[in-house]
């Protein structure tokens, strides 16, 4: 009884000493002949360590049963979240039972096998003879060989996540989950193509071919060699980027920037097909979590359609894009429920039997909804019709499943129905049909003796024509559901918003401190409307330089108009919008402090002694109508920004646009909805509508953005009065010209690799003479800019941006 009390308590305190003795492991070397044994999570299983124990490599449980995954983790997280694991492409990533063993063999690796000596996994062929393994504190494992030659490592073999210090090389890739909890291989992948593209697409299982990509950086060859990308680089800093030939560098990385010091960083493609670098606090308390930077593509429910394979969401599902985080959601209609209530990404089966009886007409009515729609063809169209008119329809036709309506045309589509999606833009207004009794689909009596014996079933109380509609739907679910192989099960990820950590909200700053962070506001920056800007350094436990910005005036109703308008401006995050830090609101005192920006303005950039590439200016340009598309477009409250120009544009390192000054139109008393004599902008950038009574909308920014693409394509200021030949002293007027002429070449200078773009150079001239045309009616809007500069919308020969004043 003694010995047998004592062996227990032995092995009690084994499992009290065993985490000590895991996290004594942080040398971050594994000789040859190591070896982990997957064990129960409770009796805290061995694993090996980085030196900083920032990362372990071992064994992570696979939901409540007990299998395990081996795997690469974050070792101070409370979740723990996985940045690597082993995987046997393309099928699935193996699960390992309790009592398996990873060992690290001189020939062959890593080896997984099974409690029953079962090979599970290895790393791939080792050329040489592995030393030692080196597990290293950017969570990169490496196999070694007596030379420190490396022979095999994690960061060459990625999954799903890529982490700082981390590269991929042309022909490599990432590939999502199937779902937050399922490891094996998803439906969706990023690849960087040998083309030098790196693209995001879906994946079809059955032929392992690839579709369409939904989104792409366009880092290919063209008409500019050297131009396509070579590597996709996440450096040591957090920064993302597509590394070009000739050594050029398509930015990936925005939004918040925060320390390497302070903060892990990963990107991860995610089973939902989003592409998105998140951060977490490395010192952290209470409920902080991974907080998501930035995400593409912009919005998956879109950018998904016919040709990129099937969409995020199942049949006659609605997918709606998550403000918080980006990520898509799917939900079903009014009326209609999951095929598998465990996909919620899945598809949504109607509830009822659609009759077409003519007395049955009466049961059946349609949920509204707006701006959604199915990328299902129509089968029926009409015109001329009302909303009133388009809904009853619906309802009266019995192969109808859904109306939409827009503009007096009503499209009429029948089930299943795919790719359905919520688009502000589409102006819209959906009726999708549903039976009001609730009335679901009937279930056939057991058949009886007599039945059976006579080979046939009786179904009671169901007359043929409704038999006949329950089987047709029947045989359209089981189509559905047997297309749908590529929907697996996917559990919805419940994103929560950080509550600590990465501190979002703006910091209110004294005027002290401002005075002392700028030295007496000595360092000025530049000037324009609405204020002076000042070079500063704020002390925030590392020097970090910022822009400090006087303002000349604001809104004189008191601090709280203030304060609300500043946080609007602060909640405002996008890759080329610069990213507003904090404020000083004291007595008379308005300051703003911005990030700083390293490569100063586009002023200086664009109008320097040397021309600027012209892929990288088109960048720029695009770049810029880009954050101007989202201060329309996407804000709750479209917000016109009223002073477009060079020297509000700030460069990054990597030469990215940063629309600067946003929302302090407003902020400086600017009713943004009339007209008014205060003229808000710079000369040579204001529209037209400024100088007469009418309204000032987002079209005055279309125009400025004209001028500035003018600019950016001819590297001259859009006013030039030293210049010798007077034809030329209006950019705007030139260039029309020119382009009327038939003469663009010569807006170019004689540059050599703008004139190898000659289609694009065209095209982008056109873009801008349609954003100055002088009747703001015939200006596109700012997607329908960068719709036109991306190539997705023709670019039609433009009017005389003038001739609206001459008619008038």
């Amino acid at each position: 009884m003694e010995m047998a009390f004592t062996a227990q308590l032995l092995l009690l305190s084994s499992l009290f000493l065993q985490p000590v003795l895991v996290h004594s492991q942080t040398n971050g070397s594994i000789a040859v002949g190591g070896s982990l044994t997957a064990t129960a999570e409770g009796n805290s299983s061995l694993s090996w360590l980085s030196p900083s124990g920032d990362f372990a490599f071992g064994f992570r449980p696979l939901g409540n049963n007990d299998l395990l995954l081996l795997s690469i983790w974050y070792a101070k997280i409370p979740d723990r979240t996985i940045v690597w694991y082993a995987n046997n492409k393309p099928a699935v990533a193996p699960a390992a039972p309790l009592g398996s063993t990873v060992n690290l063999t001189a020939h062959s690796g890593l080896v997984l096998t099974s409690p029953q000596g079962e090979e599970l996994w290895k790393s791939e062929t080792i050329v040489g003879v592995v030393a030692n393994g080196v597990f290293n504190d950017t969570g990169n494992f490496v196999l070694e060989d007596d030379s420190s030659k490396k022979l095999w490592e994690s960061f060459k073999n990625p999954t799903d996540t890529i982490l700082p210090g981390q590269i991929i090389q042309t022909g490599g890739s990432l590939a999502s989950r199937q779902s937050e909890t399922n490891y094996s291989k998803g439906r969706f992948q990023l690849r960087l193509q040998q083309d030098g593209n790196l693209v995001l697409n879906s994946i079809n299982f059955t032929t392992e071919s690839t579709n369409t990509p939904y989104y792409g950086t366009a880092t290919t060859t063209g008409t500019v060699p050297g131009s396509e990308g070579k590597q996709l680089v996440f450096n040591d800093s957090g920064y993302m980027y597509v590394l070009r030939e000739n050594g050029g560098k398509y930015t990936l990385t925005w939004g918040n920037r925060v320390s390497a010091m302070a903060y892990y960083t990963r990107a991860t493609l995610n089973f939902d097909g989003v592409f998105a670098q998140y951060v977490h606090p490395k010192t952290f308390s209470g409920n902080a979590s991974w907080e998501p930077l930035w995400s593409l593509p912009e919005n998956i429910c879109l950018d998904i359609d016919a040709d990129s394979g099937p969409g995020v969401c199942g049949f006659n599902s609605i997918c709606t894009l998550s403000a918080a985080d980006k990520r898509p959601k799917c939900e079903c209609p009014r009326g209609f429920s999951l095929l598998d209530p465990n996909d919620l990404y899945g598809s949504c089966k109607p509830d009822f039997i659609q009759s077409c009886e003519e007395e049955e007409e009466h049961l059946y009515d349609v949920q509204l909804l707006t701006n959604t729609d199915w990328l299902t063809p129509e089968y029926a169209r009409s015109e001329e019709f009302t909303a009133d008119n388009c809904s009853e329809s619906c309802i009266q036709d019995c192969l109808c499943g859904v109306a939409i309506y827009s503009n007096q045309t009503c499209w009429k589509k029948e089930l299943p129905l795919s790719y359905g999606r919520v688009d502000s833009s589409l102006r819209t207004t959906t009726f999708i049909k549903f039976r009001k009794d609730n009335s679901t689909l009937p279930v056939p009596p057991s058949p009886s003796p007599d039945d059976k014996k006579n080979n046939k079933t009786t179904f009671t109380g169901i007359r043929p024509v409704i038999l006949a509609a329950a089987l047709l739907v029947c045989l359209v679910l089981i189509a559905a559901a047997f297309s749908l192989g590529l929907f697996f099960t996917f559990q919805k990820k419940q994103v929560r918003i950080m509550q600590s950590g990465l501190n979002i909200s703006l910091r209110p700053f004294s005027y002290q401190e401002l005075q002392e962070a700028t030295n007496g506001f000595t360092e000025e920056l530049g000037r324009g409307s609405f204020g002076v800007v000042y070079k500063g350094i704020i002390q925030n436990g590392s020097q970090v330089q910022v822009a400090v910005k006087k303002l000349h005036c604001v809104i004189q109703d008191g601090d709280k108009e203030f304060k609300t308008e500043v946080n609007v401006i602060g909640k405002i995050h996008h890759k080329n919008l610069v990213r507003l830090l904090g404020y000083c609101d004291e007595g008379q005192q308005r300051l703003l402090v911005y990030e700083l920006l390293s490569n100063g303005t586009l002023a200086s950039f664009l109008f320097a002694d040397v021309k600027p590439s012209w892929g990288q200016r088109m960048e720029i340009a695009y770049g810029i109508a880009k954050g101007l598309e989202y201060l329309h477009e996407e804000c709750s409250t479209p917000i016109i920004h009223c002073d477009i120009k060079p020297q509000n544009i700030l460069l990054d390192d990597y030469y990215t646009a940063w629309i600067s000054d946003f929302g302090l139109a407003k902020l400086l008393m600017m009713n943004q909805s009339h007209t008014h004599t205060a003229i808000r902008g710079t000369k040579g950038y204001v529209a037209p509508e400024w100088f007469s009574n009418m309204p000032i909308t987002t079209k005055v920014d279309v125009y400025s953005f004209g001028v500035v693409l003018l600019e950016i394509i001819c590297c001259r200021r859009s006013i030039d009065v030293e210049n010798n030949c007077e034809e030329k002293a209006i950019l705007t007027n030139w260039v029309y010209d020119c382009y009327q002429e038939g003469k663009t070449d010569a807006v170019l200078d004689h540059e050599t690799e703008a004139l190898l773009d000659k289609k694009n150079l065209e095209k982008s001239v056109m873009v801008a003479i349609w954003c100055i045309q002088e009747d703001p009616s015939l200006r596109p809007t700012m997607r329908k800019v960068v719709q036109m500069l991306e190539g997705v919308v023709e670019v039609r020969a433009p009017p005389c941006p003038s001739s609206y004043t001459r008619s008038a």
